[in-house]
């Protein structure tokens, strides 16, 4: 069985009897904002006691690469403890820079690559534009559609 401990976030492998039991891990979540970086830490405030939570960028992992000003998303603690946050399925951004489009460019043809506003670089169809908006799926950082 892989066990992933939810403070430290490493994985370790073991090897149970059949039938042992073991009590779940609580996990709590809450909606909360995400207000700026200083830092190593990104910092988030709770929307029902207004309260600010520092996260560090190890605990944050990928969800870096989509975390935008005022951007809500769902923060999880463990023991009164935050131990990351949950993104939604996709996001919405801005192209910051990519390459020209072509007359004749459509969405049945190729890709290229953008830079979102985020930093985050992405595969998109040849029409899209600098300052155009698109939607991101957050579990692959796959290009989803034009929003």
């Amino acid at each position: 069985m892989k066990l992933r401990d939810v403070r430290a976030g490493h994985t370790i492998e073991r090897t149970f009897q059949a039938g042992e039991r073991f009590p779940r891990a609580r996990l709590d979540r809450s909606s909360a904002q995400y207000l700026y970086n200083d830092g190593d830490l990104y910092y988030f405030m709770d929307q029902e006691s207004y309260e600010q939570t520092g996260l560090t960028r190890e605990l944050l992992g990928d969800a870096i690469n989509y975390l935008k000003d005022e951007m809500t998303v769902e923060l999880v603690s463990y023991d009164g403890e935050p131990i990351g946050v949950e993104m939604p399925v996709s996001v919405e951004l801005a192209i910051a820079e990519t390459g020209p489009s072509f007359k004749g460019d459509t969405a049945a043809g190729g890709t290229k690559p953008a830079t979102l506003e985020t930093g985050l670089v992405v595969q998109v169809p040849l029409f899209l534009n600098n300052g155009d908006r698109v939607k991101v799926d957050t579990r692959t950082g796959q290009y989803l559609e034009r929003a």
